[in-house]
């Protein structure tokens, strides 16, 4: 059970740096730079390496450099959200011994970023926390808590109406919870909100899903009418 469980962080990181290039600009474009590399090198590991021996290995390397960026760039929330992001992929991609270390790990951070700036890059802590929270395993084994999951995911959306990825998260939640109707419409919202042109790898696994689970609302919907 623990390791079914654990194993579907797989599906959960790709997460809410879903801003547009527009939305994600700043006052220091140096650091937007290296944000924007991690993105990339991020949907690059997580789309194009599925089934790699190397997968793994190629997350580490970039929750290092994500690391060195939190580093290199003290009291901005940005790259602690995705240092926060990208550790848990790693537990995604870890083994079931190890993955909940990584999301206790990225929990840590992804509070603190919450804790600064709820709001930035489209409600990238609230919407990541919420995740975490409603994927790992709850007491004793682990901190998950749907009740604070939907907090979270409540506040993502309110915050970045717009952001696909606060929207579809949420609504992912929704289906887990039996609520097909609400998460359709959700899913319909994302799903129609405009291309992300600078991460076109980004955008075409996400609208990918997005249009899946449509197909699972609808049914679910239908067939508990």
């Amino acid at each position: 059970m623990m390791s079914n469980t654990l194993l579907r962080l797989l599906t959960g990181m790709a997460l809410a740096c879903a801003a547009s290039g527009a939305a994600l600009a700043s006052n220091n474009k140096a650091m937007d730079a290296d944000i924007h590399s991690i993105e990339l090198q991020w949907e690059h590991i997580k789309f194009d390496e599925v089934g790699s021996p190397n997968q793994l290995g190629h997350i580490d390397t970039l929750a290092k450099f994500a690391a060195s960026l939190t580093a290199k760039y003290p009291g901005r929330v940005e790259p602690l959200i995705w240092e926060g992001i990208v550790t848990s992929e790693e537990a995604g991609m870890a083994g079931t011994m190890s993955a909940l270390g990584y999301a206790k790990r990225a929990r840590a951070m992804l509070e603190q970023a919450y804790a600064k700036d709820p709001a930035a890059l489209d409600a990238g802590a609230p919407t990541s926390l919420g995740v975490l929270y409603s994927r790992v395993p709850g007491w004793p084994i682990g901190f998950g808590d749907n009740d604070r999951a939907r907090q979270l995911l409540v506040q993502a959306v309110s915050l970045a109406p717009n952001g696909m990825d606060a929207n579809y998260f949420y609504a992912d939640f929704l289906m887990n919870q039996h609520e097909y109707a609400a998460a359709y419409k959700i899913l319909k919202h994302a799903f129609a909100l405009p291309p992300q042109k600078d991460r076109p790898l980004w955008d075409k696994n996400r609208r990918a899903v997005i249009r899946e689970l449509m197909a699972k609302a609808q049914t679910a919907s239908a067939q508990a009418n």
